[in-house]
């Protein structure tokens, strides 16, 4: 079955992707969700001409994605948390703190577009993280956590 998306849909596709699915899952959930529409030949028309309308709209959109993307670059993120005995922390560490230690060095990101790789971090040292700015600009952003001076 073929549909169109009319919003993201993780492990699928980005919106105003067509995409070929199973049946069941286009019928029972997809559609009835509001998350994708059937890929008849006039909804392809119809999007086709949208995308064209967007294409201009769009570089402009992918040029600002790419000046934060240096930007983000630039940046030297440490964050500080409560550490026990030796380099464990008290808690973790996760995407909703990186998008606090961004916005405190005055970058505006949705922590939903951050990803750190491993998960929830338990441990001083040095980490990554995934950032999606765009869909087609994406940032690796290293980041450092370090001990809170008490």
């Amino acid at each position: 079955m073929e549909l169109i998306l009319k919003q993201d849909v993780e492990g699928l596709g980005f919106k105003d992707d067509v995409v070929t699915v199973k049946n069941g899952y286009g019928r029972n959930f997809l559609i009835p969700g509001g998350q994708a529409i059937l890929a008849t030949t006039s909804a392809k028309k119809v999007l086709a001409e949208t995308l064209k309308q967007r294409a201009f709209k769009e570089k402009k959109i992918i040029e600002d994605a790419q000046n934060t993307a240096e930007a983000l670059k630039a940046l030297e993120v440490k964050i500080s948390a409560k550490v026990g005995t030796g380099d464990k922390l008290f808690g973790s560490v996760n995407n909703i703190d990186v998008a606090a230690a961004l916005e405190k060095a005055g970058q505006q990101i949705e922590k939903k577009f951050i990803s750190v790789t491993g998960g929830n971090i338990k441990r001083l040292g040095k980490y990554s993280a995934q950032i999606r700015l765009h869909r087609e600009v994406n940032v690796e952003l290293p980041f450092e956590i370090v001990a809170e001076k008490s």
